[in-house]
């Protein structure tokens, strides 16, 4: 196995990314720990997208730190360089407007934003897909539930032809999530 400086980039920005995210819980039923999902959304690129980009890797595991953390634009362009964090705002949500606008927004841009972006939005709505079926957050209603399942059917259209693997996977957890929830459309 060789190794060489983007390994090590990819070790700092998993140990910098969980530091951020350290008192952050997903949704679900036992609270796992947010760090979990930028981590799965890393696996999934490298499993099942087949990217090798050490920025797209690094940047898939930053893709929430601008929106969700104290981080800045600034602190990443600083320790991950611009490149990186060009793609972690490409993906980042404007957390100043109202979530029904950021919604609108992300089904407007995704078919216009960088194919790198592209496949860290894909890998993310797939790992959120998967949750919202698998191990759901406790608190939401099925209604909201598959309103979540249609918006992110919204998003992935304007991210078909970015990655042939994780749009099938995506179409996947798609079905599965429309049969769960009892979505006839």
């Amino acid at each position: 196995m060789n190794y060489d400086e983007s390994t090590g980039n990819l070790i700092f920005a998993i140990h910098y990314s969980a530091g951020k995210h350290r008192n952050q819980r997903r949704k679900d039923i036992p609270r796992s720990p947010y760090i979990n999902h930028p981590i799965d959304v890393v696996e999934i690129l490298w499993k099942i997208g087949l990217v090798r980009d050490s920025t797209t890797l690094i940047a898939a595991l930053l893709h929430d730190t601008i929106e969700d953390t104290d981080a800045t634009a600034i602190e990443i362009s600083k320790l991950f360089g611009n490149e990186v964090l060009q793609l972690v705002l490409e993906v980042t949500d404007d957390k100043t407007l109202p979530k029904s606008v950021r919604k609108r927004i992300q089904i407007l841009h995704a078919s216009s934003i960088s194919m790198s972006a592209k496949t860290i939005k894909l890998a993310d709505k797939i790992c959120n897909l998967r949750d919202l079926i698998y191990s759901p957050p406790r608190l939401w209603s099925n209604q909201r539930k598959q309103n979540y399942l249609l918006w992110t059917e919204s998003v992935v259209a304007g991210l078909r032809g970015t990655n042939p693997a994780l749009e099938k996977m995506y179409d996947e957890y798609l079905i599965a999530g429309k049969k769960i929830l009892e979505i006839t459309r």
